[in-house]
């Protein structure tokens, strides 16, 4: 069995899931998310967890027995808790506005950098702290990954968006020697 796989999800007050032959529907108070099934793997629901299970022990069928359990388990966390993701904006000058579904950026360029959020994220901007949150693990990542793509943190003087506790590995500059 998978090490993964094998372990039951627990379902907190307030979340419901629905199993259907084609798609996995999990509602809770943050929202509603739904996901396909896999061909050989099950879902059941026994009391107030959630069990997967597998056909057979291929290495296929085993690799989606441990996916899909992870899949379920970001679903039941994300519309009971949530997920967020924070990043940091430095340099001199550098301002985060957020206007509507919008992130309004200064951020070195010539131009201002317009960021649209998806639907499902949300941000909160306070001072150069922008925090994405939503229901859907894998859309807070991609989000918060795409606004840190705009502007990069560079090596010399660690201006740019980073995460929030992310280290960057400074350099010395022209010289060679440590400042």
């Amino acid at each position: 069995m998978s090490r993964v796989g094998k372990l039951p999800i627990g379902l907190p007050s307030g979340v419901t899931i629905t199993v259907d032959p084609d798609t996995i529907t999990v509602a809770g108070t943050k929202g509603t998310l739904t996901q396909f099934t896999m061909p050989d793997i099950t879902v059941t629901q026994e009391g107030d967890q959630i069990v997967v299970t597998r056909a057979n022990d291929e290495p296929k069928v085993r690799a989606k027995h441990g996916l899909m359990r992870a899949l379920l388990a970001n679903m039941v966390t994300g519309v009971s808790q949530g997920f967020s993701k924070q990043l940091e904006v430095n340099g001199v000058g550098f301002r985060v506005a957020l206007a509507g579904q919008d992130l309004k950026m200064n951020l070195g360029f010539s131009h201002e950098v317009i960021y649209h959020l998806p639907q499902g994220v949300t941000a909160l901007v306070e001072q150069n702290k922008i925090t994405v949150s939503g229901t859907d693990k894998q859309q807070v990542g991609q989000t918060a990954a795409e606004i840190r793509a705009l502007k990069k943190p560079e090596p010399y003087k660690g201006k740019g968006i980073k995460y929030m506790g992310e280290r960057i590995i400074r350099k010395s500059g022209k010289s060679g020697k440590d400042k």
